[in-house]
């Protein structure tokens, strides 16, 4: 996956989860709370991926520029 798929999806599933997270409060759910707390967690994670992917192709430009 490219950094920015990896952004994407992240986003997504954060937005998922925070609602997932809303609905289960407002219906007493727990189990769907706990649901989207762990989806938002996937997304931050996937996000983080994408941004050291990000890191990563940077640095190699760099060096890459030095020869």
């Amino acid at each position: 996956m490219s950094s920015t798929t990896d952004k994407i999806k992240g986003l997504a599933n954060e937005a998922v989860g925070n609602v997932k997270q809303g609905v289960g409060n407002v219906t007493g759910n727990d189990k769907l709370v706990a649901e989207g707390k762990a989806q938002e967690l996937k997304g931050e994670a996937q996000k983080i991926v994408g941004d050291a992917k990000d890191g990563a192709q940077n640095l190699a430009d760099k060096v890459k520029s030095k020869f």
